[in-house]
């Protein structure tokens, strides 16, 4: 069974003309979850790309993120929207395509020089990410890869993020579907 047979494509949300690709009717399926994780964790466990903390995006890379930290033995640190950490942050505002958004990172999240995996459950424009790796640096980290369920070629994050030097992983592809 495909990864992307699993995932519910809603028409014309959150506005018309998207294709949404909804993975809650992945991870919702035990064997749908099981694929992603146990695909992700062979690739990280074969130690090709060296890292020494995962970091999720929220939400969605939480749940995706939160299950390889254990499958591989790894500690979890969050990158949330602003106001949800008690501690002491780091914060970073970005451009979305309708306004800005602006996630934080707790400033003692991991050691200077630590490598650092990003997951997250999609690609698309590459703003969040590109936010993730912002704050990631911003902590002395040093982003080894950012791993997504799905990538969305034509909307362009997977070029940015290249362009700016990322190395990406993506488990499945829409592309103008």
């Amino acid at each position: 069974m495909p990864i992307k047979s699993k995932i519910r494509t809603i028409p014309d949300h959150p506005k018309k003309g998207i294709m949404f690709r909804d993975i809650t009717t992945l991870i919702k399926d035990p064997l749908g979850f099981r694929l992603v994780i146990d695909n992700l964790t062979q690739r990280y466990v074969e130690g090709e790309i060296e890292f020494d903390v995962i970091v999720g995006i929220e939400a969605r890379g939480f749940i995706i993120g939160g299950a390889l930290s254990y499958t591989l033995g790894k500690g979890f640190v969050p990158i949330r929207k602003i106001g949800k950490l008690p501690g002491d942050v780091e914060r970073h505002e970005y451009e979305l395509e309708y306004g800005t958004d602006t996630v934080e990172i707790h400033k003692d999240a991991f050691s200077e020089g630590a490598k650092v995996l990003v997951i997250d459950d999609l690609l698309a424009t590459g703003g969040t990410a590109l936010a993730a790796a912002t704050l990631i640096e911003k902590l002395g980290g040093k982003v080894a890869e950012m791993s997504f369920i799905v990538n969305l070629p034509e909307v362009g994050g997977e070029k940015r993020l290249k362009d700016k030097g990322y190395n990406i992983y993506s488990l499945t592809e829409f592309e103008g579907e």
